[in-house]
């Protein structure tokens, strides 16, 4: 048997994970002296709760043993093992997911650094229980056809605010406070080393919305993979655009779009919208 596994920055629900027999190992997320492992002691609701609040928590990636424990159990059972992974370009996850491998000491196991995050991580991972459920390709085959695959993914997103950023210490507080001022979002998408790149910027909703939408329609669209829009904490602003989508002929559905979770939340904070694809060969 195949297992599949991901890392909660997938955003997938415990839902999710039982319908598609995955095994997410959660990201540490910490308030102050409030430690929890993202989607199992903390909810979307309790995060959102707490960011709106004021509050700054931080990120850490998993330990090493708790992708060890998941590995020695493929082990003792004699299954294969796909581990696709938060982009290595934005977290340590990788990293302790390989030294887990190398302490199993099982070669059964094929880790894939997705370079991808949220919405474009999960669509990896559903690409990767669709040749799982094929039945037609071993672990190693199927990790193969992901790092082909993954590049073939696009994200492309707005920020609807720059507090977050700057809370991080990734820009000056003084220019988040500006761009607050001047209405300003900033684009975003995901570079070929999984790191996150400016795209763009527009002074309003209207005018990001329609950046936004000019950068997906620089490129054709794989009609076999259905588009995933993606939103952070309110899905209002994610839902206008989906409208504007289906207007410009890009077929995607607003009951599809994924909430974003805690690890990519933190950065990015509320307001977020966006669209994660697969360019056509």
């Amino acid at each position: 048997m195949i297992r599949i596994i991901t890392d909660s920055a997938a955003d997938f629900s415990a839902g999710e994970l039982r319908k598609h027999n995955l095994t997410a190992i959660p990201l540490q997320i910490t308030f102050g002296t409030d430690a929890y492992e993202d989607g199992v002691t903390l909810t979307h609701e309790i995060f959102w709760t707490r960011i709106m609040s004021g509050e700054n928590p931080k990120t850490s990636q998993p330990a090493p043993d708790a992708f060890l424990t998941a590995f020695e159990e493929a082990k003792a059972a004699g299954d294969s093992v796909v581990c696709i992974l938060l982009s290595s370009g934005l977290s340590g996850t990788v990293q302790s997911a390989n030294l887990a491998k190398s302490m199993a000491d099982y070669d059964e196991i094929h880790i894939v650094d997705s370079l991808q995050a949220a919405t474009a991580e999960k669509m990896l991972v559903l690409r990767a229980c669709q040749l799982r459920d094929e039945n037609k390709l071993s672990a190693a085959e199927i990790a193969g056809e992901l790092r082909a695959f993954t590049k073939r993914i696009r994200l492309y997103g707005c920020l609807d605010t720059l507090d977050y950023l700057a809370r991080g210490g990734r820009i000056p507080q003084a220019a988040a406070s500006l761009g607050s001022l001047v209405q300003l979002k900033v684009l975003i998408t995901l570079n070929e080393e999984g790191k996150v790149a400016l795209a763009g910027k527009g002074m309003g909703l209207h005018r990001a919305s329609a950046g936004v939408l000019k950068l997906i329609q620089q490129h054709k669209i794989d009609e076999r993979f259905a588009p995933l829009p993606m939103y952070t904490y309110n899905p209002d602003n994610c839902l206008n655009f989906v409208k504007k989508l289906n207007q410009a002929g890009i077929a995607c559905k607003g009951s599809d779009a994924c909430a974003v979770g805690s690890t990519i939340g933190t950065h990015v904070g509320p307001g977020v919208f966006g669209l994660v694809f697969v360019e056509a060969e």
